[in-house]
């Protein structure tokens, strides 16, 4: 058995068990008995049934959808870029969600138009640094990076322009925000088919991106298109980054960590990379969003600061490993 099937057979069994440890975890602690029963329907105990379908289940199945987006955008980035240290955030998709998101919870209203005006300000964003890209000159790796380094920290000069301007009463639920928190992500089936529709299509071109990784010449002499595959890239990256941000703040490390963990593990085949991206990330955030919840309970801790406790000594790990 090769070593990339072995660990896509781990990651198949792990995704579920990790969903398990979710829904039975928390302030209350569920029995196996009792969470079969639940997820089947049976309501023995409305309790458990009820914090089960009404709160965890919904809570982990987002939680799950995060991570496996963050980590599929974070494997695109780093081929398009060529640049390993290349996560979801670095192009300021994240800034101008962050931005629309504190300005809605500035202006009183709810959490439907927070999350709607992240997405328009991520899509904002987008397009801001494609544009400015590509104006007067050759869109480049380097060119693209450099548009969105700067574009990511008007975003962040904004962002403290808000913060210092807001009520007090209001600092602590944006700083959840910008930190990552899923305490609202009780909705997670659009999550859920964006993860899907986004690694559907990335398996669709991931023979060129294997082909990008030699070389633009490399690639284009064996009939790729590198203009179109970049743009193609980019696009499905930063939709798959705008969702996440908009169901979960800005969650990080989850991006960087995870690809280059699976390329230690299996290679830099992306017919493979993709697809275990997406179940190690899922995986580690749902887990990291359970801690986040159940280590200081009935208090909740944001899920980037579980994210980054655990990713910073991994990647520590991964630097002296590249060494």
């Amino acid at each position: 058995m090769s070593r990339r099937l072995l660990t896509m057979l781990i990651l198949l069994a792990l995704a579920p068990l990790a969903l398990w440890f979710a829904v039975s975890h928390g302030s209350l602690d569920i029995g196996a008995a009792e969470l079969w029963h639940a997820l089947l329907g049976r309501q023995d105990n409305a309790t458990v049934y009820l914090v089960v379908h009404e709160l965890r289940l919904p809570r982990a199945l987002a939680a799950f959808a995060v991570g496996g987006l963050l980590a599929l955008s974070g494997a695109l980035l780093q081929v398009l870029l060529r640049n390993p240290l290349a996560d979801p955030y670095v192009l300021g998709v994240s800034g101008g969600a962050a931005c629309a998101a504190l300005l809605s919870m500035l202006g009183g209203l709810g959490i439907g138009w927070v999350r709607g005006n992240a997405f328009l300000g991520a899509l904002v964003s987008m397009f801001l640094v494609f544009g400015l890209s590509r104006l007067g000159s050759v869109w480049t790796q380097n060119r693209l990076l450099l548009t969105g380094v700067v574009i990511a920290a008007g975003w962040g000069a904004l962002i403290s322009l808000i913060l210092a301007l807001a009520p007090a009463a209001q600092i602590q639920g944006m700083l959840f925000w910008l930190i990552g928190d899923l305490s609202y992500a009780t909705q997670p089936t659009v999550a859920l088919a964006a993860m899907l529709a986004g690694l559907a299509v990335s398996l669709w071109f991931a023979r060129a991106l294997n082909l990008l990784l030699r070389g633009e010449n490399t690639a284009a002499a064996l009939g790729e298109n590198p203009a179109r595959l970049r743009f193609a890239i980019y696009l499905v990256a930063s939709l798959l980054t705008a969702m996440a941000v908009t169901l979960a703040g800005s969650v990080g490390f989850v991006g960087l960590v995870i690809p280059h963990i699976l390329r230690l593990l299996g290679g830099s085949d992306h017919r493979f990379l993709l697809p275990a991206s997406v179940l190690l990330g899922g995986g580690f955030l749902t887990i990291a969003d359970t801690l986040a919840r159940s280590l200081t309970a009935p208090a909740q801790l944001p899920v980037g600061v579980i994210t980054a406790l655990l990713g910073v000594p991994v990647f520590l790990y991964l630097l002296v490993r590249s060494r």
